[in-house]
């Protein structure tokens, strides 16, 4: 729809941006706390809950610190954590069978803090790439990522989060097929209310090095992910697979990296018209951080107007490690 204007001077549109209250009545995006999740890397290892080095601000959570960022959320109104955990180097196996045991550090945070802050939704990650000792987010053999025998593992790793009370399940391993073994899984195992937010078009980006050192798989990891996931070249894809996703029984889809991609959840959001999320993932958030302390950037403003870029861009929501500054900003 094309906007009638009359001819200038009878149209001046800067008269809508002359006062505060002005620019405030004609804005057509608002950023909400409600919009945030917060993504928080957990461990147990001893000694490894230190600043993430390429990600300055952003640390790792012990169990108890793990629970203590979920009273934090919850006092500053954000609606969900994420979590990601650091195993221990000497529990990662080719086989990846600490992803699903119930005593893993993440099954044990969602446990703790479902149970001393039940408020906050807790949401998960189903990939292998922590727990293996290859770095990848599946099964390898003989250098190939084997994708039906992975989905079995992402499977039991779903139902032990759910079990532990996990609220949204997040797949973000790529591999063909794992949304549709996922609901049927829950739904025979009788968590039927459990989300699925899907990382449906998850790109093979380089804007993930900060997450790998935060989460340790950067060292393992041999050779890249291009054979699961995205091309940075393709979008038509992105759309296909979303479209897959949803008709498996995904509730919510999820475009990854965020910033870079911009066009892509545009073109989700208008085609589907379904929850719509994006990641603004590791390197964005130390691009902008490494930008600020250089003093070349202000902190709060680059990342205010980041966030609103999602939003206008059609997120209903942005996993975000700034969710608790932009969050205090809000409510300020």
């Amino acid at each position: 729809m094309q906007p009638i204007l009359p001819p200038f001077p009878a149209t001046r549109l800067r008269r809508m941006r002359r006062s505060p209250a002005l620019r405030d009545l004609a804005q057509e995006h608002r950023l909400s706390v409600k919009d945030l999740i917060w993504p928080i890397f957990i461990t147990d290892v001893a000694g490894a809950d230190v600043e993430v080095s390429s990600m300055p601000g952003v640390f790792r959570h012990t169990l108890e610190g793990a629970v203590k960022a979920a009273e934090e959320a919850a006092k500053l109104g954000i609606p969900a954590l994420c979590l990601f955990p650091f195993t221990d180097p000497a529990e990662k196996t080719e086989g990846c069978e600490m992803a699903w045991n119930p005593e893993n550090i993440s099954n044990r945070v969602i446990r703790a803090i479902k149970r001393e802050v039940p408020e906050i939704a807790v949401m998960t990650d189903i990939a292998l790439d922590p727990y293996n000792a290859n770095g990848h987010d599946g099964l390898v053999r003989d250098g190939e990522i084997l994708n039906d025998e992975t989905v079995e593992c992402l499977v039991k790793m779903g139902l032990a989060q759910a079990e532990a009370g996990a609220d949204i399940l997040g797949p973000s391993d790529m591999m063909d097929g794992r949304i549709a073994a996922l609901r049927e899984a829950l739904e025979g195992a009788g968590h039927q209310g459990v989300t699925i937010l899907s990382y449906a078009a998850k790109y093979a980006s380089a804007f993930y090095g900060p997450f790998r050192d935060a989460v340790g798989a950067s060292g393992a990891l041999k050779g890249d992910k291009k054979t699961y996931q995205m091309n940075p070249g393709n979008s038509d894809e992105a759309l296909r697979l979303v479209a897959r996703d949803l008709a498996e029984g995904a509730d919510m889809v999820m475009v990854k990296p965020g910033m870079p991609y911009l066009d892509i959840v545009r073109r989700v959001k208008d085609a589907f018209g379904v929850p719509t999320y994006a990641y603004q993932v590791s390197g964005e958030y130390a691009m902008l951080m490494a930008a600020v302390k250089n003093g070349w950037l202000d902190h709060d403003k680059v990342m205010m107007e980041s966030l609103i870029g999602f939003r206008r861009a059609g997120c209903d929501g942005v996993l975000t490690y700034f969710a608790p500054a932009a969050a205090k900003l809000l409510s300020a």
